[in-house]
């Protein structure tokens, strides 16, 4: 009886898929650990409802830090989403720039915890964004090695890429904003994180003038 035997093709394939799946776990482990740090507060019970309410209100900061770092990773995730989906052939100069990248997704949880504990500080502040901006330089890094050869998908058109590469310059953009204005007024720069839509959005308009320009219809 003959027996079928995985083509070359094949084997890349699911070396891809396998890549995938396994970026697809460590952002969700990421993710669900920045829950850890929102503990719920010990409060007698006799106190009433001032107390409890004013310990949900010296939480802020752990609330904001949870829901800021939640989108941050999500957006990244979403780039990684966007870039695999281009891809059709597993290489191996895939593997160092995606372990790169989920290094500093995984370290995420840690830098978010320290903001939040030490609100309106510069250095935890400066490291978050700082973290944050080495996370969207490894994640534009491996965007362009996703959807480049031999990499990129048969299928893959050249609009699609260049949107895809360009949505990262929005989240480095965004994240510089805030690492600047860190040094200045720690309290605040995390605010500047909501930039992040706008700048994606100029960065997509940019990006579709250029192609424009080439005479390609997006």
């Amino acid at each position: 009886m003959s027996r079928n035997h995985a083509t070359p093709q094949d084997r890349s394939d699911h070396a891809l898929e396998r890549l995938i799946f396994f970026s697809d776990a460590v952002f969700a482990i990421a993710i669900t650990l920045l829950v850890i740090d929102l503990r719920p507060p010990h409060i007698d019970r006799n106190l009433g409802t001032a107390a409890f309410l004013q310990a949900l209100i010296d939480m802020a900061p752990n609330f904001y830090g949870f829901f800021v770092s939640f989108w941050v990773i999500a957006a990244f995730w979403a780039g990684h989403h966007r870039a695999f989906a281009l891809s059709g052939h597993y290489a191996p100069t895939l593997i160092m720039p995606n372990l790169a990248l989920l290094c500093a997704i995984v370290f995420m949880p840690f830098t978010t915890a320290f903001m939040a504990s030490y609100t309106g500080a510069t250095v935890p502040t400066v490291l978050y964004n700082l973290s944050l901006l080495v996370t969207a330089i490894l994640n534009m890094r491996l965007i362009r090695v996703a959807t480049s050869p031999p990499v990129l998908a048969d299928h893959a058109d050249r609009a699609t890429v260049m949107l895809t590469r360009s949505r990262g310059w929005g989240v480095a953009l965004g994240t510089v904003c805030a690492l600047i204005l860190s040094f200045f007024n720690a309290r605040y720069s995390e605010t500047t994180l909501l930039t992040i839509p706008l700048w994606l959005r100029l960065s997509a308009a940019r990006t579709r003038r250029q192609l424009a320009r080439e005479g390609i219809a997006v």
